[in-house]
């Protein structure tokens, strides 16, 4: 029922800001992204980068699957960042990772991006950003609550996030 209503918030969302030739995504203000960004763009470092990924949507779904509103959303993440830590810290070690990486809980910045004639606009947002070595590959990311990417965590799709809107409608098709 959830994914239901979460569908036709977004279909009306994306229905009533869209323009001709390019739509434009509203990410809700009260959300929180996931942003994991690799070293380079070598194999290898986006091979990292998605084994980074796919551990923080695994144990960050299992921290906020039941969770309703942004405060709590907020605390939970607050609260358990040394463990997240920790854990991205012991997967990398076992993939003898030794560039290092970085965590920021906080509004970061995000360039503009167009991916699939869908427009994410440029801006500051409130984020759990994972930086691997220099940062300089192709990042992933997506809304970490609402729980829209945690969604495609739980039903164990390994899917570069781009537009929410478009694959649940494709989903529901």
């Amino acid at each position: 029922m959830k994914k239901i209503i979460f569908v036709i918030i977004f279909i009306f969302i994306f229905l009533i800001s869209g323009n001709i030739g390019e739509a434009k995504v509203i990410i809700p203000d009260e959300s929180i992204r996931l942003r994991v960004i690799p070293n380079s763009d070598s194999e290898y470092d986006q091979q990292i980068k998605t084994k980074v990924k796919n551990k923080l949507q695994s144990d960050v779904l299992t921290l906020l699957k039941d969770t309703s509103d942004i405060k709590t959303a907020r605390k939970i993440i607050d609260d358990n960042l040394l463990t997240i830590d920790q854990k991205i810290n012991k997967l990398l070690e076992n993939e003898n990772y030794e560039l290092g990486y970085d965590i920021n809980y906080g509004y970061n910045y995000f360039p503009k991006k167009v991916y699939k004639g869908v427009t994410y606009e440029e801006g500051y947002y409130e984020s759990l950003v994972i930086t691997l070595g220099q940062g300089k590959g192709s990042n992933w990311w997506c809304v970490l609550f609402p729980p829209l990417c945690l969604m495609e965590a739980e039903e164990n799709e390994d899917i570069e996030y781009a537009s929410f809107v478009e694959e649940i409608i494709n989903k529901y098709k």
